[in-house]
């Protein structure tokens, strides 16, 4: 066991993991291990979330999976660290409501302390508010830390001291404040690694096993849920996982990021948004590799940074403007008349099961459905068509996506969705409306994302891929092709529909 200095310690702390399930550069974890003589680890399965969700959802099972992993970390942690009893250490898990749970836990522990991490979602705010009740009324403390993004809540500021709503700026300040703290030292640096294993001797083994002091993980069936296709769409779990994923885009890809990121059929991304969702890997270590590449000359890691700061830049909305979620950031755009009644509620449905007409669009929405994934072009692509083809409410294909994304996150998913429907943070401008066809043929010319979601186009030339209603009957003929049949004329001219939506934003220009 490590020496550790004992004096003025806690006698018994309590890590509560939530979006952070990893136990390496762990904010929270840290600190606990070097503030108590005895840490104990608890993850809650909240049913106050749990219980609004399908019962065969991916993020369950990617959540469940990552939580097995964490639990195997610790318990080697505590065997590495001479932890007497160290076969019994690991994650204590409860399936209820947090609000009742964790105080509960904290109470049969005898903690003086939990530290967890910050969460900024509407939700988790609130639940935490009453949890920290909940804890002060039995005499424990809740501390909270940063350990989501690199810079959070009123880090990065104007110079007169509010928020940014434009993202360049944003940007440039980011890298200012990144580069000063980096030239104090590393100990200065809000890359720096929160070292766990130094300290890892403070871990705790469970208490004689009582009630809710299961150790290990329960399984799917033991929540409430049934397995997905999670195992074979290759997106491996927990903190394995994401460094499998990391080494991969590092060796093969991340120099070559900003060629590639935008073409679907391309391994070009870094495929790691669900792990940054679930904390299964470190946005400090993915912002130091970015960091040191970029400053070794790297276009691709420069970009590759740039999408990690855009990140951090929706968290610090959400965090300023809670309202967005629901309300358009611009009030104005909140005039707009969006389509309403069964023929907007048939077009929706058609978007939702990729049976548009317009290939790069269905493909798209095939993959989602299928895999829970999107490539982030695409999402540009079909969150545009949504609102300003079909002149659906932003906020419809905003719940959608939540209810089927793997990497769900409220902030950076309500801020892509006002992005497109330009009523965000430096949005595109309202009259700039993506061309369905004219985007398929740039970032899909030979169609090979297409034809692997939508195989009954897969015999058409490269040519008529893109606008099958446009091939030529010669080609549809040697394709053994039948619009209408095979694949679904477009249910809206995308020219007529753009006409419709310069004149349904022409409100924002109004008065209110």
């Amino acid at each position: 066991m490590d020496a550790t200095p004992t004096e003025g310690l806690l006698s018994g702390a309590l890590v509560w993991f939530r979006r952070d399930l990893r136990a390496d550069d762990h904010a929270a974890l840290h600190r606990a291990l070097r503030s108590a003589r005895r840490v104990w680890c608890a993850f809650i399965f909240d049913t106050a979330i749990l219980d609004t969700l399908p019962r065969a959802d991916r993020r369950v099972e990617f959540l469940r999976d990552s939580l097995a992993v964490l639990d195997s970390e610790l318990r080697a942690l505590g065997e590495s660290h001479g932890v007497v009893g160290a076969a019994q250490v690991g994650l204590i898990c409860r399936h209820g409501g947090a609000v009742d749970e964790l105080p509960a836990l904290a109470a049969q522990l005898g903690v003086q302390a939990v530290y967890a991490s910050h969460d900024d979602d509407p939700y988790a705010l609130s639940r935490d508010t009453q949890v920290r009740g909940r804890l002060a009324d039995l005499g424990v403390a809740l501390h909270t830390v940063k350990d989501h993004v690199v810079f959070e809540r009123g880090e990065i500021l104007t110079a007169s001291g509010t928020p940014y709503g434009v993202f360049t700026p944003y940007k440039n300040s980011w890298i200012r404040a990144l580069t000063a703290a980096q030239a104090l030292g590393e100990a200065s640096s809000p890359l720096r690694a929160h070292a766990v294993a130094p300290w890892a001797g403070a871990l705790a083994p469970l208490p004689a096993q009582g009630p809710g002091l299961k150790l290990g993980v329960p399984g799917l069936s033991e929540l409430g849920f049934q397995p997905t296709n999670l195992h074979t769409l290759r997106m491996p779990a927990g903190c394995v996982g994401g460094q499998e994923l990391l080494a991969d885009f590092l060796d093969e890809r991340i120099d070559r990021y900003h060629d590639t990121r935008n073409f679907p059929a391309i391994k070009g991304p870094s495929y790691l948004s669900t792990h940054l969702r679930f904390g299964t890997v470190s946005i400090r270590q993915l912002a130091r590799e970015a960091w040191s590449r970029m400053q070794a000359g790297s276009a691709g890691a420069e970009v590759w940074l740039s999408e990690l700061i855009w990140r951090d830049f929706y968290h610090q909305v959400l965090h300023h403007h809670p309202r967005v979620v629901g309300h358009a950031f611009k009030p104005e755009y909140d005039r707009i008349g969006w389509e309403t009644g069964k023929a907007a509620d048939a077009l929706f449905a058609a978007w939702c099961e990729g049976r548009t007409g317009y290939p790069i669009v269905d493909a798209a929405m095939h993959q989602l459905n299928e895999t829970g994934y999107m490539h982030n072009r695409l999402r540009m692509i079909v969150a545009s068509f949504m609102t300003k083809d079909l002149g659906i409410d932003w906020r419809r294909g905003e719940a959608y996506f939540a209810e089927k994304l793997n990497d769900f996150d409220l902030a950076a998913n309500n801020g892509g969705w006002q992005w497109a429907s330009s009523s965000g943070c430096d949005a595109q401008p309202y009259f700039r409306i993506f061309n369905p066809v004219s985007q398929s043929e740039k970032f899909d010319p030979q169609g090979r994302f297409i034809r692997r979601y939508l195989p009954a186009l897969s015999q058409l030339p490269d040519a008529a891929l893109h606008a099958p209603w446009q091939a030529r009957p010669v080609d549809l003929a040697a394709a053994s092709f039948v619009l209408g049949r095979d694949y679904p004329p477009p249910i809206v001219q995308h020219d007529q529909a753009r006409l419709r939506t310069l004149e349904r934003y022409a409100v924002v220009k109004r008065p209110g």
